[in-house]
This record gives C-alpha cells, sequence and structure tokens, in this order.
C-alpha cells in the first residue's frame, strides 16, 4: 500500500532558504506577523492530517468510488466524510479565508504548501475543498453584500461546500456557445434552466449545502461570450438567518465513470427553473469566472506536484527495498543474493527526473503563491502591477507544464515498480490515472499554450515576458563571475537569449499567419517552462553551495539534483526550439479528407 510522508525539509528550503518568506511576509500589513514559528506550526499539523488521516483514504477510495443512487443522491467513499468533518472541525477550510468572515486570514503561499500536501495525500478527496475555496473568492470579488453575509461565513467554516458550473453538452472551451438560460423574477431572482457536465463534486454528501455558481444566458443577452452571466444557485435556498429552506429545482442525472479521481464525484445536473442569484454585472459572468478559474489553474499545478511528491516517495522507497540482479560494476549487497534496483543507472535516471521536476516545480508555485500575496497586500501601485503581470504570465505555463510532467513522472513512478506497478494493488497505477486528467481540465494544456503566447506575450509584445527576463539577468549579472555557480548560470543566461529571439521570430510569423503562433504554442510553453525551472535550479543552487559546508547532506543532495536537472532535463530545449521554429505548414498542409 502506498504510503505519504510531508516533505518538510524541503517545503523548509523553499519557504525559508530561498524565498525568505518570513521578510517578504512580514513587509506587508496584512502578514507582517505571519512568522516561521507560526507557518512551520501549520505546515506541521496538516501534514499530520494528511499522512494519518487523509491518505489512508486514498487507495479504498479510487477502488470504490463515488455511488450515484438513481435518484439524484450521491454518496462519496468511505472514510471520505468523517476526513471531511475532521478537517472541516479544525478549521482548515478557513486557512487563508478573510478574518471578516471567519477566515484565519493566513498568506496564499502557506495555502499553497497545505493544499500540495492534501493532494498528495487524496487527489481526489482535496478536490472537494479546492472548489469550495474558489465558490468563496468568486463570491468574495464579485458577490453583493447580501450573498456575501449569506454565503461566505458558511463556506468559510465548511458547513456549506461549492463548485462552478460551466460546461454542456455541446460546448466545452468555447463558453460563447452555452445555451443555459437565466429567466428573471418578480422577487429578483432567476430561474436557471439547462444542463450542466463534468461538474466536479456537482453532488455528494460531505456537507449539508451545496452552493453551485452557473453561467446562464439572460432572455436579452448578446450572442458569444459577451452575453454570459453568472449566478449563485444552492442546493437548498437559504432562508435569510442561514437556516436550510426548500430544494432547489436542479438534479444530479448521473455521474461519470473515469479513468481516475474516481473518489470525485463528477457530474451532469439539470437545472429545470432552480432559482439563482446573480453574481457581479449582468453579461459578464466571464470576469467573475475567470477569477475562479485562474486560481484554479493554479490549483490543479498543486495536484500535478502533489502526485509528483507522492510517486517520486513511493518509487525512491520501492527502489531502495526491491533486490533483482546485480549493479553493472559488481555486487552491491553481496549478502544478499541481489543488489537494490536503485543501484541500476536507468532506475536513478528516472528517480532523479521525478525529484527534478518536482523540486523545481516546488520552487516555481510557492513563489507564484508569494507574488500573489504581495499583489493583493502591498500599498506599492509598481510593486502590484509587477506582481500581477508576473502572476498572469506564469499561470498558464504553471497548470501546462507542470502537469504535463506530472504525467511522465508518475508514470516513471509506474516503470521503476514494473510489473507490480501495473497492478492496483501497489497504488501507483492510481497516481498515472489521476494526473492525466490535470492536463485537461480546467482548459486543456493546449489552450494554455495559446493563452502564454496569444494573450501573455504576443498581445503586449512580450512586456510580461520581459519582466520574468528582468530577473534572470539580475541572477545573472550577480553570480556572472561566481566560477561555482558558472554550471547553472551559463545555461541559464543561453536559454534567456535563445527564448528572447524565438519570441520574436514568432511574434513576426505569426504577424503574417496566425496559425504560425497556434503551431509554436505547445512547444514555445515547454521552452518557457524549462526557462522558468532552470531560473530557480540555479537561485537553488546558489543556496545549496552557500550551505555546502554545513554538512548537512540535504544541500549535496540538492546540488547532485541541480546538476542532474541541466545535464539531462534542460538539453530537451534544443529540441524543443527546432520544433518551435518549424512552422505550421508542416501541421496545416495537409487537407483534412486525407486524415
Amino acid at each position: 500500500m502506498p504510503q505519504f510522508l510531508p516533505p518538510y525539509r524541503d517545503i523548509q528550503f523553499v519557504l525559508h532558504e530561498l524565498l525568505e518568506v518570513e521578510t517578504r511576509l512580514g513587509a506587508l500589513e496584512r502578514h507582517a506577523e505571519v512568522n516561521r514559528e507560526l507557518i512551520d506550526q501549520v505546515v506541521e499539523e496538516a501534514g499530520k492530517f494528511c499522512s494519518e488521516v487523509l491518505a489512508p483514504t486514498n487507495l479504498s477510495g479510487d477502488h470504490e468510488g463515488c455511488r450515484y443512487a438513481g435518484d439524484g443522491v450521491v454518496t462519496t467513499p468511505v472514510g471520505f466524510k468523517a476526513a471531511w468533518e475532521q478537517f472541516r472541525d479544525a478549521g482548515w477550510p478557513s486557512l487563508s479565508c478573510h478574518t471578516e468572515y471567519g477566515g484565519q486570514g493566513l498568506p496564499h503561499v502557506v495555502q499553497t504548501v497545505v493544499q500540495e500536501m492534501l493532494n498528495s495525500a487524496n487527489l481526489a478527496w482535496t478536490m472537494y475543498p479546492g472548489l469550495t475555496h474558489g465558490a468563496y473568492a468568486c463570491l468574495f470579488h464579485y458577490g453583493t453584500p447580501e450573498l456575501q453575509q449569506l454565503y461566505l461565513p458558511r463556506l468559510v467554516s465548511g458547513d456549506w461546500m461549492g463548485t462552478m458550473c460551466l460546461t454542456e453538452p455541446h460546448a466545452g472551451t468555447d463558453l460563447g456557445l452555452l445555451r443555459s438560460r437565466a429567466e428573471p423574477q418578480a422577487d429578483g431572482s432567476y430561474a436557471i434552466s439547462g444542463t450542466k457536465i463534468f461538474i466536479s463534486a456537482g453532488e455528494h454528501d460531505l456537507s449539508e449545502n451545496i452552493v453551485q455558481l452557473v453561467l446562464a444566458r439572460l432572455p436579452d443577452a448578446p450572442e458569444g461570450v459577451r452575453g454570459i452571466s453568472l449566478f449563485v444557485v444552492p442546493k437548498f435556498i437559504p432562508n435569510a438567518d442561514g437556516s436550510l429552506g426548500a430544494r432547489n429545482g436542479y438534479q444530479c442525472a448521473r455521474i461519470e465513470e473515469k479513468m481516475g479521481i474516481h473518489g470525485n464525484s463528477t457530474c451532469v445536473l439539470d437545472f429545470e427553473g432552480a432559482s439563482g442569484w446573480l453574481v457581479g454585472e449582468p453579461n459578464k459572468g466571464l470576469n467573475a469566472m475567470f477569477l475562479m478559474m485562474n486560481a484554479a489553474r493554479l490549483g490543479v499545478a498543486l495536484q500535478g506536484l502533489g502526485l509528483t511528491e507522492v510517486a517520486y516517495q513511493n518509487s525512491a522507497t520501492y527502489a531502495k527495498e526491491r533486490l533483482q540482479g546485480r549493479a553493472l560494476t559488481g555486487p552491491k549487497n553481496p549478502e544478499a543474493s541481489a543488489d537494490p534496483i536503485i543501484v541500476h543507472p536507468d532506475v536513478r535516471r528516472m528517480l532523479l527526473t521525478q525529484r527534478a521536476y518536482l523540486e523545481g516545480s516546488r520552487a516555481f508555485v510557492y513563489w507564484t503563491a508569494l507574488m500573489i500575496d504581495e499583489q493583493e497586500c502591498t500599498s506599492d501601485d509598481a510593486v502590484r502591477a509587477d506582481r500581477a503581470d508576473l502572476v498572469a504570465l506564469v499561470t498558464p505555463v504553471a497548470k501546462a507544464f507542470i502537469t504535463d510532467n506530472a504525467f511522465l513522472t508518475t508514470n516513471l513512478g509506474l516503470q521503476v515498480f514494473g510489473g507490480s506497478g501495473y497492478i492496483q494493488e501497489t497504488g501507483v497505477e492510481q497516481y498515472a490515472r489521476d494526473a492525466r486528467i490535470t492536463m485537461i481540465y480546467e482548459g486543456t494544456n493546449g489552450i494554455q499554450a495559446l493563452d502564454l503566447i496569444g494573450r501573455k506575450i504576443l498581445m503586449d509584445q512580450g512586456a510580461k515576458l520581459r519582466r520574468f527576463g528582468a530577473l534572470v539577468r539580475e541572477l545573472v549579472e550577480s553570480e556572472g563571475t561566481n566560477e561555482e555557480m558558472a554550471e547553472f548560470i551559463n545555461p541559464l543566461a543561453e536559454l534567456g537569449g535563445k527564448v528572447e529571439k524565438l519570441t520574436m521570430e514568432i511574434g513576426m510569423k505569426a504577424l503574417q499567419n496566425p496559425d504560425e503562433a497556434g503551431a509554436a504554442s505547445v512547444d514555445y510553453l515547454r521552452v518557457i517552462g524549462h526557462f522558468v525551472l532552470s531560473y530557480f535550479w540555479a537561485k537553488m543552487a546558489k543556496v545549496a553551495l552557500d550551505k555546502a559546508d554545513s554538512g548537512d547532506p540535504f544541500y549535496t543532495a540538492k546540488l547532485a539534483t541541480a546538476r542532474f536537472y541541466f545535464a539531462r532535463v534542460y538539453p530537451e530545449t534544443a529540441g524543443l526550439i527546432r520544433t518551435t521554429r518549424a512552422g505550421a505548414a508542416t501541421l496545416m498542409v495537409l487537407d483534412e479528407n486525407l486524415f
């Protein structure tokens, strides 16, 4: 049975040695009292819940799955509700929520650490509180004061949970095609009708009420995305005092049988004149929903990170325990009949690939969360604009690059286990199945690539990318004469120059033919992903070099992993740059009838 142990040491390294979050947060009035001791206490307690309470429900939850009773009732796997009640009663849903609604007001970066460990422990379960937090954020920013007072305290406490309803049977990513209707009622509410599919956590037995955020069209709405409004549609209509009233007019028609995340209920919801209340302005529902979706995209990146961590942990443990064959250089375990498979170079290649993507991505995601904290809490308009641009730039990169790598690394974990990895008993095949959906939902990774190259880079002539490039240049200039750092700084600087040139080439070609941007987008995003990871690996190598004489083997391992990344993972960029430059002709020349 797979196990999860909270990676406290690496978490502390990234938070306190790499990012120096205590100092950075201390400069923000809202978080001035958040110190290292508090952060470490929260992380340790969250880790205990994840390893001792939540992780034991993961494998059984995957085998059992959610159950649909045929009358709209959905039951989650055994242990899920008990884990949720313990999580709720301990106050975890309120961790980073605003204090005026009962939240603890802790920084996003702390919430991010907790969320990573929850995903490692049980991804399917973690989707329930994750979606609830997204609904909270949407209503906090766009709800009327009346809606906020009614819904936010109960979402913060965990008494109610939430989710979002976007997709319809005929319209996936293209929300402009949606048909759900919202008819105004005399009491100020709206009657919502239509069918939504692929609604994660759309129905379940964990909480007494479920708050659906639903996209629909008003009667006079213009066509396309300009005519979409957002509505809050609760399962039970609350009374003015927050007590539950009548059951609302929608029902779960069925749950999907999926490749993975079996413990999360993926629902088809039929709305038949359900009562809803407008969130935000009429016909501007996407403005509100995109706030939730952008947060969800970073949340999905965290899902990929969490799965990479737990897959690596179990792969490394198995590789050190599994006896099979002998090392090519002679027996390493002569008293036994065979050596552990970790003696073999290819097994080490797989483990180090997992580790390089894992530790680099952890630094990337935690830094992004810190940028969000600084964006939201600074009083400096220039800093706010800078952080907003950085977060906008890296959000599609984090979502696509980290989840692509999660599918790669979970499959490597399965490969390390060999035949044992292909059977359910060991549990590692579940990580690969669960990881696969992260590349699809909240906008497929192809959509993320188009968003990056189109909206985040070409639309502003590369201004956002230059903001990140400035961080890279600062590091290169400060360490460029440090001989110890040359093996890390030189490839980073080289890639920075190549990215600048490549971006200009794509922009010029796209002016003549927009398909050129689409043809380049996926490989280009992966190049940018490595550019970001190279930056963080160089920074982590600098910290480890400075601590190399401490005698702590942690820094020895960090440097070895950094060297592996630049020697065996980073070189992928050369091939990616070549395929990015290949152009649209080889993709678009073939007549569609010949496919």
